[in-house]
């Protein structure tokens, strides 16, 4: 059921794998069934959004690639598009994830409307956009720009709010709404599952991510070759991107008979389900949602204590963090939880209470509602 009145809500993200427009495809969908009217932009359709949902409606941004531009530009079709579903439908609230170029399309989409035609904005910072094109000359004061003008910006986590405020300047008000998740039912046992993948009695690690640098995956396979037996675990990647360029480093670290890849995976609660451990040695994350996706199914993680992901792990209760960007002290970790049987359970446990309680859609997403309705009532005021 809606919060209030239902609303009618834009949404544009990037579409392909990655937390942002994870996040983001999520949160639509689960506004649509609290009976809102939601309606995505973006340059195709976001790879988690069902087809023909009620109340679900995607918008195409056509990029033309004309001759008069070096590079083909995005953010002036996207304003456009932004602009004219605004107008058609009567947006209300105009939601845009991930600064750039989303928030400063809105802005421009904003300033082509009409005072009666024109959505509050809400931008939502997840990361990069703050702690890396925040840095960066050539987009930074744009971002500063867009945040200003927004009606409401949000962060993911507490320490994606202060870098936001360290890094951009920006001394607005940042609501900090936290990720959520919202686990389908398994199609397949865990049984089926592993034995689908080849796992018999070794610990099932498992790493899903978009294989940016900033996610270490080096740093990750060092670590687990580090291990004291290689015959105690298989490590299930689930790429949201090319994997290729790892495979020389799997053979030169003998990870060959060790190493499970599947590419884009869409139904990853078959995954979830079926592993004993979750390993993330990134350099930076500004929540990380996988972590709190292998939390809800009872899988512990082991992770790099950097940004915010202490914010969703709590070192030795519901999974293990570790200081050092050393293979060995992450490799001591995860030989922990392969050889303790009960310290996994234990974690695991522990850490699916955690995710229900303070991560589940149903204490997210009416955060958001209740934050929509205020604008819509402060615009009409």
């Amino acid at each position: 059921m809606t919060s209030g009145n239902p609303l009618r809500i834009g949404i544009t993200c990037y579409p392909t794998i990655g937390g942002s427009g994870i996040i983001a495809t999520s949160l639509g969908v689960g506004l649509a069934e609290r009976g809102h009217e939601v309606h995505f932009i973006s340059y195709e359709r976001p790879f988690r959004l069902p087809e023909n949902a009620p109340r679900i409606y995607f918008h195409p941004v056509a990029i033309n690639s004309y001759g008069l531009f070096k590079y083909p530009d995005y953010t002036l079709p996207l304003s456009v598009e932004m602009a004219r579903v605004s107008c058609k439908h009567q947006l209300d609230v105009l939601h845009v994830h991930y600064a750039v170029p989303h928030a400063t399309a809105a802005i421009l989409a904003h300033c082509m409307l009409p005072p009666d035609k024109q959505p509050r904005i809400v931008t939502t910072l997840h990361g990069t956009d703050t702690t890396l094109l925040g840095t960066d000359p050539g987009y930074g004061p744009a971002i500063h720009h867009a945040l200003i003008h927004s009606d409401a910006v949000t962060a993911v986590s507490s320490y994606l709010k202060a870098e936001s405020r360290r890094v951009l300047g920006f001394d607005g008000p940042i609501e900090v709404i936290h990720n959520f998740f919202e686990p389908k039912p398994a199609t397949k046992s865990k049984a089926v599952m592993r034995q689908e993948l080849g796992i018999g009695g070794e610990v099932m690690i498992l790493h899903s991510s978009n294989l940016r640098p900033v996610k270490r995956i080096n740093l990750l396979l060092e670590s687990l070759a580090m291990l004291r037996s290689f015959d105690d675990f298989k490590l299930v990647i689930l790429a949201g991107g090319d994997f290729s360029p790892y495979l020389p480093l799997v053979q030169r670290l003998g990870l060959e008979d060790r190493l499970i890849v599947r590419e884009n995976v869409i139904e990853i609660e078959n995954y979830l389900q079926a592993a004993d451990v979750a390993l993330y040695t990134s350099e930076s994350e500004s929540f990380c949602l996988s972590i709190l996706e292998a939390m809800f199914f009872g899988c512990p993680s082991v992770a790099t204590a950097v940004g915010g992901i202490p914010e969703v792990v709590e070192d030795g209760v519901d999974g293990l963090l570790v200081a050092s960007a050393e293979p060995s002290q992450i490799a001591r970790a995860v030989q922990r939880l392969v050889d303790d049987v009960d310290l996994r359970k234990r974690l695991g446990k522990i850490a699916r209470r955690s995710a229900r309680a303070k991560f589940a859609a149903d204490t997210i997403i009416p955060t958001y509602e209740n934050l929509y309705h205020r604008l819509s009532h402060a615009a009409t005021v």
